[in-house]
């Protein structure tokens, strides 16, 4: 009960088509090797993040510490915008 054959493989194959259908299916691996390429960059970076963030020697008092990191945000984001005043009605009614 293992193992799979040829015969399971194929079968197994053809199931996942019938479900998802043909047109879907390269649109999916698309978006997973999109998420794949992510999350490598981004498990890449952390890693580079945690070398530079741990000196061998600690830092001699007169140096500077190292500026942080910031993430700009992508276009479109309104996470990061600031509130705008709205204009005031001056005018008498």
């Amino acid at each position: 009960m293992g193992r799979l054959g040829p015969t399971e493989i194929i079968l197994i194959l053809v199931v996942i088509i019938l479900l998802f259908g043909a047109k879907k299916l390269p649109d999916m691996a698309r978006s997973l090797g999109k998420s794949a390429r992510i999350l490598k960059s981004e498990a890449k970076a952390m890693k580079d993040e945690n070398k530079s963030s741990a000196p061998a020697d600690p830092p001699a008092p007169d140096e500077q510490p190292a500026a942080q990191r910031t993430i700009q945000a992508a276009p479109g984001d309104v996470t990061s915008s600031r509130p705008v005043t709205e204009p005031t009605d001056t005018t008498k009614r």
